[in-house]
């Protein structure tokens, strides 16, 4: 446990989230926390469930003179995206994370730092453990394998819950309310492609790497313009077929949900062409640091002579292959024609790997419009399609339509103004929340979302603001004292 996060006020908060954050808990692997959160909850005395997917739900009684209030869901998701820096040496399988504070912020080092969502389980476990703070009946939400597909919220059956309200704690801007959110598709491709054997006393080898990049949320962040490792590397591999260029591997990106950071390619050439095709790739390289200066600062793009390869990609499986990757969209497709700078429809081609005679591309595809969500991943398959691929559609997941005559809503709103002087920003985001799915079994909850400020979720860059936590903490309590009496 870090004990200087610990020591952050409200202690109490910032003590459960680095209790939390010592345990491992990726998505699709999260027993040891579900574990952990099950202890959590019995040694409190409390009736904690584990359903048939692994989601944890645990209920505490309303606090005296609080029995007439209807009762809650607190809900927030178990997991946390894995990512870390390449040269940063970590075990997420067996450390914990290595949080230190930076001036206002809490960070981690190297390492995603978990306060997606982790804030709000450990607000979750600080009300649950309280002996004073006023709250309705509680049931407290605390799904799985939210980042991956969603499969907690999809799993959890009708009837469980008995909440009347359900307040999602899994935002990250503490002005903004959110009252809806995109639904998202995951979009595969997959073919197999011929190689060759080269003479390599002929080729030279060479590698080329792409990082530095912010990467980020690529659902939050995707409106922000920001690099796309595997695009980018794409984009200098495209059109040297005439000097000889030769593909061998191309690897980069890890998860669907996180704009790609790092990318590399290694390939072959003609050691006659080699200075013809570096020359080439130089300037395709200055022009992409010139256009993205002044957003990607630590981009860096790296040439490096390495053994060459004995076997490389055929020259036709290749123009298909690099031509197809250019084609696919990457980003906001969309801008919503109803909600003010909203993104309504996106792309995030997250995951390369081409080796070994296989080709594998992962993208996510998110839409607040489930007919405008159908048309991107069609785009895609098309695109895919053309170039030879397999393209099979998965992971999909409803969105969350806004309903700005939300009871809860209107209370929330009161609270922001009357605490803080000043109007909160009522929101539809276009990352994926649990809401839309819950919403799916429990059509007459009430539901709204909110947190603290959180940074560059999904990215070694996360980070969360130490005074937006406190901010968050007191307006929850006001809260919780102020949910609407039973009808």
């Amino acid at each position: 446990m870090s004990e200087i996060v610990a020591k952050l006020n409200p202690t109490v908060l910032w003590t459960h989230f680095a209790a939390l954050n010592a345990v491992p808990r990726a998505s699709k692997n999260e027993e040891r926390v579900i574990l952990f959160m099950m202890d959590f909850g019995k040694n409190l005395g409390l009736e904690t469930i584990r359903d048939h997917v692994g989601n944890v739900i645990i209920r505490k009684p309303a606090s005296p003179g609080m029995e007439n209030r209807k009762p809650i869901v607190l809900q927030s998701h178990l997991d946390m995206v894995h990512q870390k820096n390449n040269d940063t040496a970590f075990d997420f399988d067996k450390q914990g994370i290595d949080m230190y504070v930076d001036g206002d912020w809490v960070k981690a080092r190297g390492t995603t730092l978990g306060a997606d969502n982790g804030i709000g389980v450990a607000t979750i476990m600080s009300i649950l453990a309280s002996h004073d703070i006023d709250h309705p009946a509680i049931e407290a939400l605390l799904t799985i394998d939210e980042e991956t597909g969603m499969t907690g919220a999809m799993g959890l059956q009708g009837g469980m819950l008995h909440g009347e309200i359900l307040l999602n704690l899994d935002t990250e801007e503490d002005d903004e309310i959110d009252i809806g959110c995109a639904g998202g598709m995951d979009v595969t491709a997959t073919r197999t492609y011929n190689s060759q054997k080269i003479d390599t006393s002929l080729h030279s080898g060479f590698k080329i790497s792409v990082k530095g990049l912010q990467g980020g949320h690529s659902g939050i962040d995707i409106h922000r313009g920001r690099g796309n490792a595997n695009k980018i590397i794409n984009r200098l591999a495209y059109g040297h077929e005439s000097n000889g260029l030769m593909l061998a591997t191309f690897e980069g990106g890890s998860l669907r949900n996180a704009i790609p950071r790092e990318s590399q390619v290694i390939c072959a050439v003609p050691s006659q062409n080699k200075d013809a095709l570096l020359t080439s790739i130089r300037q395709k390289i200055t022009d992409i640091q010139k256009e993205f200066a002044s957003i990607e600062p630590n981009l860096q793009i790296e040439i490096s002579d390495i053994t060459c390869p004995d076997e490389v990609m055929s020259a036709t499986d290749q123009k298909h292959i690099i031509s197809a990757i250019y084609a696919a969209h990457n980003g906001v497709f969309r801008m919503s024609p109803d909600i003010e700078d909203l993104v309504e429809a996106s792309n995030n081609v997250a995951k390369i790997e081409i080796k070994n005679g296989q080709a594998k591309i992962l993208c996510l595809t998110r839409s607040s419009v489930e007919s405008s969500k159908l048309d991107v991943a069609q785009s895609l398959k098309s695109t895919f399609e053309l170039a030879g691929f397999d393209v099979v559609f998965s992971g999909d997941y409803p969105g969350w339509t806004p309903n700005i005559h939300s009871p809860i809503l209107n209370v929330l709103t009161s609270l922001y103004e009357k605490m803080h002087s000043q109007h909160a920003s009522v929101v539809a985001c276009h990352a994926g929340l649990e809401c839309g799915i819950l919403g799916r079994n429990y059509p007459k909850m009430d539901m709204i979302s909110y947190g603290p400020t959180i940074k560059g979720a999904h990215s070694p860059d996360e980070k969360v603001n130490i005074t937006s936590v406190l901010k968050f903490w007191n307006f929850t309590l006001e809260i919780l004292k102020n949910i609407p009496v039973k009808e």
